[in-house]
């Protein structure tokens, strides 16, 4: 055989395989994002359903410690290998070494640093749901590990990606003043207060804030909390969380020529799409130091909590639970 014709049957592999779909692992089966996302991945005939990759192997995971997961995992389970025929493994290693990518799903924002760990030999593109660890040393040590061992990693909730799109409102309004965003802000003992459900509104605010805050006051009663952040800018972020009151979202944006709301309408459409890319390309659509800020965001309103509703600093948290930040 010449060398054009080798040249031509590589060519052949190599075009075969990237047509193939990606084989997708999940890990942690005790969210509703678990079926959503098999669903969307797995079914072409889904509404709104996302070539490029199947969930093919899980691994079940739970915590039982919290109601909300013990009591979805077996459920879960079943509808995956009942409905796509998915392999399930004892191991995490295992599933990381047989398949191209992989979301940690767990609910329990704890168990994903040790999660994550155990898939890093295998040196495939992960993403991690929210929350994206179970607290803000362990998020720290976690980038940490992803950045030495060159592994692309991507956290959001689904509020990033709205059916309807920031942009072309906030074109509109001219330059950026403030942002106040509301949503649901139920507590779970077991993380820091708006990691569990709050980490929705604050993602909506970073989405049209971006990164830069440099301070947080905290205000709570039975029903509500307010976070106040300051931006290097001078621009100022509200995130209100309500837990006996409205469950909707939004962002109310004030700019110099107007306002505009946005973010009322939240499905995981946009997310998926973004995972899919993410997978594809191994870029993640947010840096994994924005991740940290959001959360040192949350993190810094229970310092203020604790401290009386004092200002707290995002470095003063950042230091506290060990970032370094990257060598330029």
């Amino acid at each position: 055989m010449n060398l054009c014709l080798i040249l031509l049957a590589m060519f052949a592999v190599v075009s075969t395989r990237a047509a193939e779909p990606l084989r997708l692992g999940m890990i942690g089966l005790d969210t509703s994002h678990v079926p959503a996302f098999a669903k969307t991945y797995n079914d072409p005939k889904a509404p709104g359903h996302v070539a490029g990759g199947r969930v093919v192997a899980a691994f079940k995971g739970g915590s039982a410690d919290i109601e909300s997961s013990a009591s979805r995992v077996e459920g879960y389970t079943k509808q995956l290998v009942d409905t796509y025929g998915v392999k399930i493994y004892d191991t995490i290693e295992e599933l990381a070494r047989n398949v191209d990518a992989i979301l940690i799903e767990s609910v329990d924002g704890r168990p994903h640093l040790d999660q994550f760990r155990r898939t890093l030999a295998a040196k495939k593109p992960v993403f991690l749901d929210k929350p994206f660890a179970g607290s803000l040393k362990d998020a720290v040590e976690l980038v940490r590990l992803a950045r030495e061992a060159g592994v692309p990693i991507f956290s959001s909730s689904s509020l990033r990606y709205s059916p309807e799109p920031f942009a072309p409102k906030l074109a509109t309004i001219g330059d950026i003043t403030s942002a106040y965003s509301i949503g649901p802000a139920v507590y779970e003992p077991t993380h820091p207060d708006f990691f569990w459900y709050g980490i929705h509104c604050v993602e909506a605010l970073y989405t049209v804030l971006g990164p830069g805050c440099t301070q947080v006051v905290r205000t709570q009663t039975a029903n509500t909390d307010v976070i106040t952040g300051i931006w290097s800018d001078g621009r100022v972020g509200t995130a209100q969380g309500n837990r006996n009151s409205f469950k909707g979202y939004g962002v109310t944006v004030v700019g110099t020529k107007g306002v505009a709301v946005v973010g009322e309408k939240q499905n995981y459409a946009g997310l998926t799409v973004e995972i899919m890319k993410f997978f594809q390309t191994g870029i993640s659509p947010v840096a994994p130091e924005t991740t940290l800020e959001l959360l040192a965001f949350m993190e810094a309103a229970d310092e203020s909590k604790r401290r009386g509703g004092a200002p707290v600093t995002i470095a003063e948290v950042m230091k506290k639970a060990g970032y370094q930040a990257a060598a330029k």
